[in-house]
């Protein structure tokens, strides 16, 4: 639904210069403050792994109460490095869809909250199209029509971008995503949360072919992903099958070091193996990859060597934008110049919308 606003507001859109975006999707809270040229001016994010590290994932209940008590710190903070105050703020933004439902909300309240009492426009922002826009930001530049990749804990899905604000999903998982399994897997290893970093630092000691782990759909036409029997596969090899009457091999340090480089090696075939039918399926000339999972170290060098080989131009979100914040809500100026506003009985929308 379109906010209807007074004529005034509608005419002045063009003149605001400031916009606050809250993310609060999973299990960071963030805000940002970004100006028109979409320079960022500040950006915090409250994580929280150490609320999570004893379960080994996000507890969706510890999450929503951790966001509540740290949406408000935040926030002030957020506006105090970019050196303004509510007064400032032209426009709210917030990530609306898609995450955990107790989560969203959170942050969708302050937004809105801060919408009626500015007396500003407010704008839903999608967190997964958000991921991809990072690339934009980082390449200050136009970057599309491309195919857009995000790859995170709950996330591994391939979009067809004709345009900043015109996203279609063309595959995703059909169980686990990438970063899922990524943490699953240290759990059954044993080396901590989130799985990400600890099995990259840990495969650099193994050996990415000591264990040849399945690779489902690599060579499928279909854009689906599926890691859940990959995680499976790493679990017996680690603990034994049902049934199984031969030893298992001990898990010493370089045995685990080698289940680690040799499960990261079977992800990043598969990732990069659908991204490749991607590009030739749209026949798209450029590649956006954000999110967690973006940040991994042999996935930007198999997708570096990839793109090089097809001649299509790559874009990887950087470092600081892979992991949630909301710097990469920047999205919202897109449609705020489109006049995409959201109405104040905005709500959440925890799954995903194929498409649009």
């Amino acid at each position: 639904m379109t906010r209807q606003l007074p004529r005034a507001m509608q005419t002045d859109l063009t003149k605001i210069r400031y916009l606050l975006a809250l993310e609060s999707s999973c299990d960071e809270t963030a805000a940002a403050v970004i100006d028109r040229d979409l320079q960022v001016l500040s950006s915090v994010v409250a994580t929280q792994y150490e609320l999570h590290q004893t379960f080994g994932g996000v507890v969706p209940e510890i999450a929503s109460r951790a966001h509540v008590r740290r949406i408000l710190p935040v926030i002030q903070e957020s506006l105090q490095r970019a050196n303004l105050t509510l007064a400032d703020i032209g426009a709210i933004a917030v990530a609306s869809q898609p995450g955990l439902v107790g989560s969203l909300l959170v942050s969708l309240t302050a937004a809105k909250t801060l919408a009626m009492v500015l007396d500003v426009p407010l704008i839903a922002v999608n967190h997964i199209e958000a991921h991809i826009y990072a690339c934009r930001m980082a390449a200050g530049r136009d970057v599309f029509p491309a195919i857009g990749f995000v790859v995170s804990g709950g996330h591994s899905n391939l979009y067809d971008c004709r345009s900043p604000v015109d996203f279609e999903m063309i595959g995703s998982t059909i169980d686990d995503a990438a970063g899922e399994a990524f943490d699953k897997v240290a759990q059954i290893l044993g080396i901590g949360f989130p799985g990400g970093p600890a099995i990259q630092k840990l495969a650099e000691r193994g050996n990415p072919k000591a264990v040849h782990f399945p690779r489902t759909f690599k060579n499928s036409d279909k854009l689906e992903f599926s890691f859940s029997g990959l995680k499976t596969a790493v679990l017996y090899a680690a603990q034994g099958a049902p049934g199984q009457r031969s030893p298992v091999e001990p898990l010493t340090e370089q045995r685990v070091a080698d289940l680690a480089a040799s499960f990261q090696a079977a992800v990043v075939d598969v990732l990069v193996a659908k991204c490749k039918l991607a590009l030739q399926q749209r026949g798209r000339t450029a590649l956006c990859v954000g999110g967690g999972v973006a940040a991994n170290g042999p996935l930007r060098e198999q997708l570096t060597k990839m793109t090089k080989k097809l001649g299509v131009e790559l874009h990887v979100a950087p470092l600081s934008l892979c992991t949630d914040n909301a710097a990469m809500a920047a999205i919202a100026w897109e449609q705020l110049e489109r006049g995409r506003l959201a109405d104040l009985d905005l709500d959440v929308t925890p799954g995903l919308v194929r498409n649009r």
